[in-house]
């Protein structure tokens, strides 16, 4: 069984400085709830109950996040907002969470290779703190059942434009049945021409415990970076890894474009927010096209 998932939050987001300077990027919030707790419910929905995080410096908030707030519980009850106390209360709930610190920015591959005393000799999910699914059944199961077919290794896959391969980690492989393949080879960030396709590795994971000796036997790559593809390229050598093409949607909230998008589709999903926002939207856009019009207007 894959019991526990190992989720990596020590990066420093400067991608969204100012506003991460003293909050961890993982929680910006997604209308009402941080990026994070997404993934978390992720995990949990798929039958994991133990999350590992490895976290780095001014990472606190995320621990506090999944801890409980006696002062707020307090003061929820004597305002009688029980379903606030609610929800509140049911997020220390959601799985025993471990905080394992990363001491040095060495990778994604050392991120992982970090969490092992906490993981043990078992199988394992990983999922990317940046990267939220929503899908049915959750991604991360999507690669738990295929693990439980062929007991191996298992990257999660979508297709990306040709023109965008040199941002992601490319896989070479054969499809042996409908969404799931065989990886042949796997490369960091190519470039566009020696792509060797455009099935981009998306954030999702499902590992065997031999990864760990494979993570030390890694040389670090560009700026002295253990790389978690180049672990499991060499892993290939010695054991299968399989593919399985991620159904649903995901965002890449990472990047500003991204969250904003995410931000947008997680508004329009609320029952209590939808059409408010969508009048909001429609107006935005009138006024956009009007003041478009107004400057190409003859003088």
């Amino acid at each position: 069984m894959v019991r526990k998932a190992v989720i990596p939050v020590a990066g420093l987001g400067t991608r969204f400085l100012p506003a991460t300077k003293a909050q961890p990027k993982e929680m910006l919030p997604l209308v009402d709830k941080p990026v994070i707790q997404y993934i978390v419910e992720e995990a949990v929905a798929a039958g994991i109950t133990q999350i590992i995080f490895v976290t780095g410096r001014h990472k606190r908030a995320i621990e506090d996040h999944f801890d409980r707030n006696l002062e707020l519980e307090r003061a929820l009850e004597e305002k009688q907002k029980e379903e606030l106390l609610k929800t509140v209360r049911e997020i220390s709930k959601l799985a025993d969470f471990i905080y394992i610190r990363q001491k040095e920015p060495k990778g994604l591959g050392h991120a992982i290779l970090t969490a092992e005393p906490a993981v043990g000799n078992e199988p394992f999910a990983v999922l990317l703190g940046d990267d939220i699914m929503v899908s049915e059944p959750p991604g991360i199961r999507q690669l738990i059942e295929v693990f439980h077919r062929y007991k191996c290794s298992v990257v999660g896959l979508e297709r990306v434009p040709q023109e965008e391969v040199d941002r992601y980690g490319i896989v070479k492989a054969t499809e042996i049945e409908r969404g799931i393949f065989k990886v042949e080879d796997m490369v960091e960030k190519p470039a566009v021409e020696e792509a060797p396709s455009n099935l981009a590795i998306a954030g999702r994971y499902v590992l065997t415990p031999s990864i760990f000796e494979t993570l030390r036997r890694t040389p670090p790559g560009k700026g002295g970076e253990i790389q978690l593809t180049d672990a499991l390229k060499l892993l290939s050598n010695k054991e299968a890894i399989y593919g399985r093409i991620l159904e649903g949607k995901r965002y890449d909230t990472g990047n500003k474009l991204g969250f904003l998008e995410a931000t947008v589709d997680f508004a329009l999903m609320r029952d209590d927010l939808r059409e408010p926002f969508l009048r909001f939207l429609k107006r935005k856009v009138e006024e956009e096209l009007n003041d478009g019009r107004a400057d190409t207007a003859p003088q």
